[in-house]
């Protein structure tokens, strides 16, 4: 009977009863090295950002002040002697080409520093030419001539065929391709080099001795600045 009195009166003489622990989790934003994290990535996003829009705004008053226009490249002349088969499977060629080059641009000069001209016939080159390097300056044209000549051996499965149809028509279907490395000028500024191929589809008749079946028509060429 006593000892359920103590129990009543809330008396305890057992060993001490240790006291609980707080145990205290991070929220899910990682603490403040999680805050630090994620002030720096938007710092520089919008530091991102802002050089995007920057050099777009730069590049829309470059456009607005200068107007850049395409270099413009034409054959207007192409003279064929000579295009004949030997038995040997070996071409042999003469042709004389005029390309006349305009630069519209009012405050942009071009510097052509290699001019590596290559003519094909049905896929296959069969010569190339090296012209001189020049500046061409704002709003003028130049006239290159190149010229084309010799033998090249030029084997092919339907290349025969192809042939003697243009022989009998008597025009032939010859391509000249240009592989250019040139720099760009504005005032006191060169850009640096780029390397577009420029390529021309020609259809030049032959002239035998002053007669031909009929007369070379200007051909603009296509300018591919991505190689």
């Amino acid at each position: 009977m006593s000892e359920k009195q103590a129990h009543l009166n809330g008396a305890y003489y057992g060993p001490s009863i240790p006291p609980t622990k707080d145990y205290h989790r991070p929220g899910r934003g990682g603490g403040p090295i999680g805050c630090c994290c994620s002030c720096i990535f938007g710092l520089v996003f919008k530091l991102i950002f802002t050089a995007v829009v920057f050099m777009g705004l730069a590049f829309l008053v470059f456009w607005l002040i200068v107007r850049p226009t395409r270099v413009k490249f034409h054959v207007t002349d192409a003279t064929l002697t000579q295009f004949n088969f030997s038995t040997d499977s070996n071409l042999h060629y003469n042709l004389a080409l005029n390309l006349t080059i305009r630069n519209p641009n009012k405050k942009i000069g071009v510097y052509y520093d290699r001019i590596e001209a290559r003519a094909l016939y049905e896929g296959q080159r069969f010569s190339t030419v090296t012209l001189t390097p020049f500046y061409q300056g704002h709003k003028t044209t130049n006239v290159l001539n190149p010229v084309f000549q010799g033998q090249q051996l030029i084997v092919g499965s339907n290349l025969l065929d192809e042939f003697n149809q243009q022989k009998s028509a008597g025009v032939y279907e010859i391509e000249m391709k240009l592989y250019l490395r040139i720099r760009f000028k504005l005032g006191r500024i060169k850009t640096g080099k780029f390397k577009p191929r420029i390529e021309c589809d020609l259809k030049v008749p032959l002239n035998q001795n002053g007669n031909s079946v009929g007369t070379f028509q200007t051909e603009k060429c296509s300018i591919n600045y991505f190689n």
